[in-house]
Parts: structure tokens; C-alpha cells; sequence
């Protein structure tokens, strides 16, 4: 199961820091990712981190956002600063079926496909 929060309505420029519940047995043997879809709009791979701590950015956000794993818990991470009104979207939590890596986790989720387990989504919505 997997459960976001965090999100909310803020200013161009402003930060928010998203948060997502995994229960697993352990996050940290999993790659994780977070993808966003705006309303109108294809899924976009958006951060990954593996297994390593290794982590994967969609250009679009490279320098912007921070994807991390909290410990002990069961907690991913998604610190956003510097945000534009084109990062609005409903943002999503993952965990891929099977095991890849950073990399190849920001791809099949942005692949359009079926490609793994996610929650119900954190709306972020960013004014000019």
C-alpha cells in the first residue's frame, strides 16, 4: 500500500515537500519513483531512487526536486523548491513490479503502461 501526502497550492517559487507511506516489508530493498499527470496530460516520470540510494531526474525538474528514502520508516520523499506553474499535476508514489533501476523505473513510468503499484495521488498546483 502505498499513501501520499503533502500536497497543496502555493506560489511560483515556492517549495512543497511530498511524502509517501510504502508499506513493504522494506522500502529500502525496492526502487521507488514518483511519476505526476496533469489533468489532460500523459504520465510523466518525474524522480527515482534505488535500491543503492542511486537516484534518476525527468529533466524538467533536474536541480528542483529531491527524491530520498526516510529512515527508519517506511518513507519516500519528494522535496520540491522552485516550482512553476507547469509542475501542476496529481503526483504519485510507485513501486515497480519488478526490480530496476533508478533509471529504468523514471522510464516504465513514463511509459504509459501497467507498470507497477501506486496510491491515490497528492494534488500539487502551482499559481503564476
Amino acid at each position: 500500500q502505498l499513501v501520499e501526502s503533502g500536497g497543496g497550492s502555493v506560489q511560483a517559487g515556492g517549495s512543497l515537500r511530498l511524502s509517501c507511506a510504502v508499506s513493504v516489508s522494506s522500502a529500502n530493498d525496492y526502487c521507488l519513483g514518483w511519476f505526476r499527470q496533469a489533468s489532460g496530460k500523459e504520465r510523466e516520470g518525474v524522480a527515482a531512487i534505488d535500491a543503492d540510494g542511486s537516484t534518476s531526474y525527468a529533466d524538467s525538474v533536474k536541480g528542483r526536486f529531491t527524491i530520498s528514502k526516510g529512515y527508519p520508516k517506511n518513507t519516500l520523499y519528494l522535496q520540491m523548491t522552485n516550482l512553476k506553474p507547469e509542475d501542476t499535476a496529481m503526483y504519485y508514489c510507485a513501486v515497480p513490479y519488478q526490480d530496476l533501476s533508478a533509471t529504468e523505473t523514471l522510464r516504465v513510468m513514463s511509459s504509459g503502461g501497467d507498470f507497477g503499484y501506486y496510491g491515490q495521488g497528492t494534488q500539487v498546483t502551482v499559481s503564476s
